[in-house]
């Protein structure tokens, strides 16, 4: 089989799909959209769920005072998530490589910590 150079620059295909279309797509059914049927609809039935459980096997080992930092941890993981989703791209990097976004996210919460944690 013979390639040329540019052969590497090809979008993937599954079944026809080019793959760039489905790891474009996919985050956008993460969000949810404003509809009527707030409570039948199954996506967000399965989100809620998720981040339910996701925040319940958070809070499992922390006393009532650590609970308020739930919706924190909750956006910085939902957060985390969809910037990891980019990596499914070709040819792209996540932002959490670039150590400015990591300190930019560590620092404001480690020090909220510390001054909490010297004010109680």
């Amino acid at each position: 089989m013979t390639l040329s150079f540019f052969d590497q620059f090809m979008s993937p295909t599954l079944f026809g799909i080019p793959l760039i279309a489905l790891a474009l797509f996919l985050p956008w059914v993460l969000f949810p959209t404003p509809s009527s049927r707030w409570l039948n609809n199954r996506l967000l039935g399965l989100q809620g769920w998720s981040i339910g459980r996701f925040t319940q096997q958070l809070l499992l080992p922390l006393n009532l005072g650590g609970h308020k930092w739930a919706v924190i941890l909750t956006s910085l993981m939902l957060f985390l998530i969809t910037t990891n989703m980019l990596g499914l791209l070709p040819y792209t990097y996540t932002p959490t490589t670039q150590l400015s976004l990591n300190l930019g996210l560590a620092v404001p919460l480690w020090l909220a910590t510390v001054i909490i944690g010297m004010r109680n």
